[in-house]
């Protein structure tokens, strides 16, 4: 079956990056110019998908207005005789359809996807964490299906960590079945330092099986007093096949703020007019530096 719908959860305090995101929701912050999640759509856009479900909180309603129509803004832009901005702004609405659902009550990652069950329905989909930016060859969710569309098994992305990172992933044990894809035996969520089954983490892609939500629904909390969606990865690999995919290219933790300027920075130099400018100014910055 195709996958035609994703889950954004965008509910988050966004506490790290306090006090900017006590009014700006961190989804809207700047990837240089356009919103992070903005991004994260552009990626499931171009693996296929434009049925889009927010799952969202109070004080976050201008994200969906972000990908609303504002005639206003398109009337003056007409007016003004900006057709490029024009159409840049446009294609923000024309590229999706949303919807969305609250999460009332801030119960963790697994909780904000069990909220999107009804407007998901019994069929496979993906889920798109914001935070994570990935840059690479193709996007990420498009290698991730490529593998459901050959399986029609549930697909997560991996990535490699340092040990002494592992404590803030979930991290699986398996079997690599082909070069880069896993077969999934059991995951955890934040073991202990020293106590990782190994040093591949669930990074913020996946594509799921319906069966996820009724493992949702019946579990209960887990690490952090939260509910886990990879605890339900975990139940779901003991009773059906679960793979995880090592993705080609490089993901940036824009949640955190030293991966938010690094994603700011990599965009940035791949902007035909920004990129020169900046990288002189590296330079030129690195070159004033005391030895």
């Amino acid at each position: 079956m195709k996958v035609r719908k994703v889950v954004i959860p965008a509910a988050g305090l966004g506490s790290r990056f306090l006090p900017a995101t006590k009014t700006v929701p961190k989804e809207l912050f700047p990837l240089v110019d356009r919103p992070l999640i903005h991004e994260v759509v552009a990626e499931a856009v171009a693996s296929g998908i434009s049925d889009l479900i927010l799952v969202t909180a109070q004080g976050k309603s201008a994200i969906e207005d972000y990908f609303d129509v504002d005639q206003g803004l398109e009337s003056f832009l007409e007016r003004k005789g900006d057709k490029e901005m024009l159409e840049r702004i446009g294609k923000i609405s024309r590229m999706i359809r949303v919807g969305s659902v609250r999460q009332k009550e801030p119960l963790g990652l697994g909780h904000a996807v069990l909220c999107a069950w009804e407007f998901v329905g019994e069929e496979p989909f993906a889920v798109m964490l914001p935070d994570d930016v990935f840059d690479g060859p193709s996007p990420c969710l498009a290698q991730l299906l490529a593998v459901f569309s050959r399986t029609g098994k549930t697909v997560v992305a991996l990535e490699e960590v340092p040990d002494d990172q592992a404590h803030k992933y979930g991290i699986i044990e398996g079997r690599e079945v082909e070069p880069g894809l896993f077969h999934l035996e059991s995951l955890v969520e934040k073991p202990a330092p020293g106590t990782a089954p190994s040093s591949l983490a669930v990074t913020g892609r996946y594509v799921l099986v319906p069966d996820v939500f009724r493992l949702l629904e019946s579990q209960g909390k887990g690490f952090g007093g939260e509910i886990q969606l990879t605890d339900a990865l975990n139940s779901l690999a003991g009773s059906d096949t679960v793979y995880g995919v090592v993705f080609k290219g490089i993901r940036y933790d824009a949640g955190d703020k030293l991966g938010f300027i690094k994603a700011n920075i990599n965009y940035a130099l791949k902007d035909d007019d920004l990129g020169p400018r900046l990288a002189q100014f590296m330079a030129d910055r690195l070159s004033r530096e005391p030895e």
